[in-house]
Order: C-alpha cells, then structure tokens, then sequence
C-alpha cells in the first residue's frame, strides 16, 4: 500500500482570531484539529500549513509551495469561514496542472459560516473547469477526502513509469490488448516491449548458488519445498530473471506472453508470476494489458497481493463466482491450509510444463474488478464481494466440479445486480482484491483519469 500525504490548508477571509458579533471567533481551531486528526486516523500523512490563506498572495506562496513539493500527494482545501473565491482561483488553477488531486472539504455547523466558504470555493472551481472532490462532512466522513487522496497518490506513483511487455499477444486475446499512446495519455505509463530472448538468457544464466537460495526461500512460503526437477528449476530460474531485470530497472510492473512462446520450450509462466505477485510487483499474464493496469491499482491501493483469474463459474442465483486461475496466484493470499506446489498440467498450453501454486483463497471482503475498453476507451467494471472459505467437508468436491482441482481458487460472493454484472463484464477475467476501501479508491482513480466506471 502506498504512502499518501495531502497538504492541509485553511482558507477563510474572517481570520486571526476575528470574532463575529455573538463573540466567538470565526474560525473554530477545535473543528481544525478534529478534522486533521481524522484525516491521520484514515493513514493520510499531512503537511499542514499554519497561514489561513485569503488574499491572492498568500493563496499564491502557500498552494505554489505545495505545488512544488514533490512528496505532497493532493490538496486539501479546509473551509474554515465564508472566502472571495477570486482571490484563491487562480492558484488553484495552477496546482491542479500539476495533476495532483484537489478536496475542498466543509465541515458542517451554522457556527462560523463554514458552508458558505465551501460552496463559493466549490462552485468557483466548476465555473472554471478545475477538477476537484467537494466533501461536506465531519470527521466521520473523511474517509471519503481520504480515498481521493489516495487516488490522486496512486496517480503520481504511477506516473512517468514503464510496464515492460515480454512477448506479444497471449492465447489470441482481443481484449487485452493496448494503445501505448493511450496509455500515456490517460496514466503516464510508457509501454515498451522485447522478445523473450533477454530473459530466457538470463534465466538460463543464474548462478546454481542463487537457485539453492531460492529453493529455500520458497520451503519458507509453502507447505512442502519444491522437487528440485529440471522442470522445476527452470520455473525458479524464471523467476530470478524477472527479478534481476527488475531490479536492474527496467520496468516497474510487466507483462509477459507466456503462451505460445516461452510457456512451451522452456517453462510456465505461473510459479514466476505468483512470486512476483506475491512481491508486490504488480503483473499479468499473456499480454493482458488491462488486467495489469488493474493489477497496478490494486496493489498499490489494497495492502494485500492480488489474484486474478478466469471467471470459471458465474451461479446468478446464488451470486457466488467461482474465480480460478492457471496456477498462478501469490501465496500469501492462501486460507489456513496454507499453499502448495503443483504443475501447470496442461500440455496444450504450455508444453515445457513447470510449476504452479494451489491454494483456496482466504475469507475477506474486497472487490471483483477489471478494465475493460469498449470501442477502444477505458471502462472500469467492478463489485463489491466477500471471499467465502467452503466448508472443509465439502471443498474437494466444489474443487473437483471445474476439472483441474489442482489450480487455485476463490469462492466470492458479489452484491449489485446479476445480470447487470454478467452483460458488462466483457472479459474472461476478474481481478480480485482484498480491502472494502478499494471500491471508493478505484472510484475515485477512474474518476481523476476520466474512466467511466459501471457498477452493477
């Protein structure tokens, strides 16, 4: 999950301790501090800044100042009394092209003319065209300024990056494909794009030692060590080799063709792609370009890996979908069974074989969700779901009804309507993620990145 921090600024005309003609101050310093403190409390670090702008100047040396920081995330716009919008516009204006996210927040009360100061200031930035959440809240609701912080986070995180593409298109997929164009335009993200060979050579030039550590390493996250086959090694080798190209810098996320191609003269893909998962690094499979994006998103806003797969089974009565992948999936997501080593087991798709990792996906509350593109523009579907562990006397049967018992799976049940669901998805593929906060977040992201989202 990544680190957010906000710059926290007070605006209001009637400051420096003026009292109103009832003998309170205008601006409460006690709604400040609850309001800052809430903002803590939802994980947000703030650099706050102790002038009360009102004037075009003042709004100049403190919003430019945030501007120019290149650790400050967003911006947030506290009102404290009634304000000239006029004179804190133009400085607005000039924040937002940095495309760091606004909130103007209002906290509610008739005492000290709060509302007044948000709406003018809201209502001035839509008059302009500026991009901006307005929240009209207490504390109990700044979960919702946090999360388009956190948005806007992820959207500077992700920025000026590369997601490098090892292969071409994967099992013949039309919808995942990519405009790199698009992509830079919409998340600053350059794609650029090799053949396996770098990477087969440098899986086959990993040293015997580093293996050897890797075979430990790997006793450490599953339930029994790895056969030291030839198969197997190579599945490792593969995986050291996304590792040392990535830490060699040359990307930040990836996807990879894995068949036909590499998956059918030297290795699977799944065992390297579940390690790489399970590192944080966020990936896809066969060149699945919108399931990386969502993986980015993911990852970078949940806290916790995540796990993406076909959507093997869709009961519209029951709203449970069965999620379940070719093997690939990271072991931390694993129930108290914890998680095993198979092989990928399917001759026609990968030929060299290789390892995969079994598991049944542990209980929890998220998200199903993925980018899609209709007509070549960006659409985020997605759902709120839980994540159900079948009871212990009945999971080897529910496992074996898909044929391949030996691949992981994810028994979630969804809300929102079914057959909206179902006449929307338009893929394969669902992406799922751990953490109820992610649906506002990726509401949000779409939001600030101009995604259409549906939400069934």
């Amino acid at each position: 999950m990544i680190e957010t921090k906000a710059g926290f600024v007070v605006f209001g005309v009637h400051k420096d301790g003026l009292k109103d003609p009832a003998g309170d101050p205008f601006i409460d310093g006690r709604v400040i501090e609850m309001a800052k403190d809430a903002l803590k409390g939802e994980g947000l670090t703030l650099a706050e800044e102790e002038l009360v702008i009102a004037s075009k100047q003042e709004a100049k040396d403190v919003i430019l100042k945030m501007a120019k920081d290149d650790s400050v995330d967003s911006l947030v716009l506290f009102s404290g009394t009634w304000v000239w919008a006029a004179h804190l516009v133009a400085a607005i204006r000039a924040f937002s092209r940095t495309g760091k996210g606004i909130v103007i927040w209002t906290y509610p009360g008739s005492q000290g003319w709060r509302p007044v100061g948000g709406l003018v200031l809201t209502a001035a930035l839509n008059e302009v065209g500026i991009q901006h959440r307005f929240v009209y809240g207490g504390a109990d609701e700044a979960w919702r300024v946090a999360s388009y912080c956190k948005a806007s986070a992820l959207r500077q995180r992700i920025d000026m990056t590369t997601l490098m593409a090892f292969g071409g298109r994967g099992m013949g997929q039309t919808c995942g494909v990519a405009d790199p164009s698009q992509w830079m335009r919409v998340f600053g993200i350059d794609i650029d794009s090799r053949d396996t060979y770098e990477l087969l050579e440098t899986a086959k030039n990993i040293t015997a030692a580093k293996v050897e550590q890797a075979y430990d390493m790997i006793a450490e996250r599953f339930t029994a060590p790895a056969g030291k086959t030839a198969e197997n090694e190579r599945a490792v080798r593969l995986y050291l080799a996304l590792k040392e190209l990535k830490e060699r810098g040359d990307f930040d996320f990836y996807t990879i063709q894995s068949f036909p191609g590499m998956g059918d003269y030297y290795s699977a893909t799944c065992f390297a792609q579940s390690m790489m998962l399970d590192d944080g690094v966020p990936t896809s499979t066969l060149c699945d370009f919108n399931t990386a994006m969502t993986s980015i998103m993911i990852t970078f806003l949940s806290g916790e890996r995540i796990y993406y797969g076909d959507l093997q089974n869709i009961d519209k009565d029951k709203k449970e979908i069965r999620i379940i992948g070719d093997g690939t999936v990271p072991p931390s997501l694993a129930d108290g069974k914890g998680a095993s080593l198979a092989t990928h087991g399917i001759p026609t798709e990968g030929a060299a074989g290789g390892m995969s990792v079994n598991l049944t996906c542990k209980p929890g509350k998220g998200v199903l969700a993925r980018l899609t593109r209709v007509n070549g523009e960006f659409r985020m579907i997605m759902v709120r779901c839980r994540v159900d562990a079948p009871d212990a006397r009945e999971l080897e049967s529910r496992r074996n009804e898909c044929g391949i018992p030996f691949w992981p799976h994810a028994f979630v049940t969804v809300e929102g309507d079914m057959e909206k669901l179902v006449a929307n998805w338009n893929n394969e593929y669902a992406c799922l993620g751990y953490g109820e906060w992610l649906y506002q977040q990726i509401i949000d992201f779409c939001e600030l990145v101009g995604i259409e989202t549906v939400l069934p």
